[in-house]
């Protein structure tokens, strides 16, 4: 098999004046943490999720770390937050000293089922941290509710969800802050990066403050710990320009995720996913993804598709399976339980090749590996 007829699981497309506003930062000398790209671009996403300030960060990782520790999270804190996640989730709230409790996801959109999160409030919860799972909005009003009554705060994880909104809402703008990230195979990439949105201009001074290592009111004298998260005006660069292009990289995203639905929606025995928003809803395609029937080897049907040429990656582990939290490590949570739609989602599931830039073509060739896998069992 050649190269070019591999199908990649995901590749950015940079179309737009990424070379344009790249060649401006080399020619002008402004390529590291301040510059114009990185203003502007903090301003367009703080205005895509409707709220006043965005603070650009190394990545969506950090974004997290940053959100959390400009709560001012301490050891006997605890954030709610789903079972079914990238580990950076949990990560984030550990690295403060805090715990995560984690709750189960509801089963058509793999986000925080908002009817458990009430049982896991106690008296050191502090903020609830909704994921929006594979370009689907979580549940936010009955969230957002439950924050209100027991004065908690919301960091949404809006990593993969550029642009989706909530009942006009946009995710991100939600909550007492939202994060993304600005990795290769997110809608909006800089190739590695992230960014924290709110509202609240004290959290936001807040979080520049820890962003560039926590200056005190004189230069290079610290009174706290602060990190070095920054972007640099280069990467900016190229997040403003796939941040113009974002309505047309969203309509065809979509329409990869339509043609996946076309091309598989008859095998009833494959739990798909896009196109299942709930009521109000405005999720966007991020990656393709699926669950495959009982009783198939999910990694091995992985394997098989990759030796046909099309490239896929699993589902996320939930966190009660990670090793760093199954309570032998010392220092870290103990963060298993059974949470059974997460465990579920994490054996089965896996996301087809879903770049922006995938043709029709490989798109009905993956389709039709994957019914011929089936067929073979």
């Amino acid at each position: 098999m050649s190269a070019d007829q591999f199908i990649p699981v995901c590749e950015p497309v940079l179309a737009g004046r990424e070379d344009q506003y790249v060649a401006d930062c080399v020619a002008t000398a402004w390529i590291s943490s301040a510059g114009a790209y990185l203003n502007k671009f903090e301003q367009g996403m703080a205005a895509l999720c409707g709220v006043g300030q965005g603070v650009a960060c190394a990545n969506g990782t950090a974004a997290l770390h940053l959100a959390c520790a400009a709560l001012g999270l301490a050891p006997g804190d605890e954030v709610i937050a789903p079972a079914f996640s990238i580990i950076s989730t949990a990560n984030a709230i550990v690295q403060t000293g805090a715990t995560p409790v984690l709750v189960d996801v509801e089963p058509d959109t793999l986000c925080l089922d908002p009817v458990q999160i009430e049982s896991k409030v106690g008296p050191r919860t502090k903020a609830i941290m909704p994921v929006h799972m594979y370009g689907h909005p979580a549940d936010m009003d009955p969230i957002m509710e439950i924050a209100g009554r027991h004065g908690l705060a919301i960091i949404e994880d809006a990593a993969q969800v550029h642009g989706a909104a909530y009942r006009g809402r946009p995710l991100g703008g939600i909550g007492t802050m939202g994060c993304f990230s600005f990795f290769a195979n997110k809608l909006i990439t800089t190739g590695e990066g992230g960014m924290v949105v709110t509202n609240d201009e004290s959290l936001a001074e807040r979080l520049r403050l820890l962003r560039n290592l926590a200056h005190g009111r004189r230069r290079f004298e610290h009174e706290e710990l602060g990190f070095n998260y920054r972007l640099t005006n280069l990467q900016a660069a190229v997040g403003l320009a796939q941040l113009e292009r974002l309505e047309e990289i969203k309509t065809a995203k979509a329409a990869i995720g339509d043609r996946y639905n076309a091309n598989l929606g008859d095998l009833r025995e494959l739990t798909l996913f896009w196109g299942k928003a709930r009521p109000k809803a405005s999720p966007v395609m991020w990656m393709y993804g699926l669950l495959l029937p009982e009783g198939l080897d999910r990694d091995r049907f992985m394997e098989r598709l990759r030796g046909r040429g099309v490239d896929t990656r699993a589902f996320f582990l939930p966190l009660n399976r990670q090793p760093l939290y199954d309570g032998s490590r010392r220092g870290m949570p103990d963060l298993r339980g059974s949470f059974p739609v997460s465990e579920d989602a994490g054996r089965r599931g896996f996301y087809l090749p879903s770049g922006v830039g995938l043709g029709d073509e490989q798109i009905d060739r993956a389709s039709q590996v994957v019914r011929e896998l089936l067929a073979e069992g």
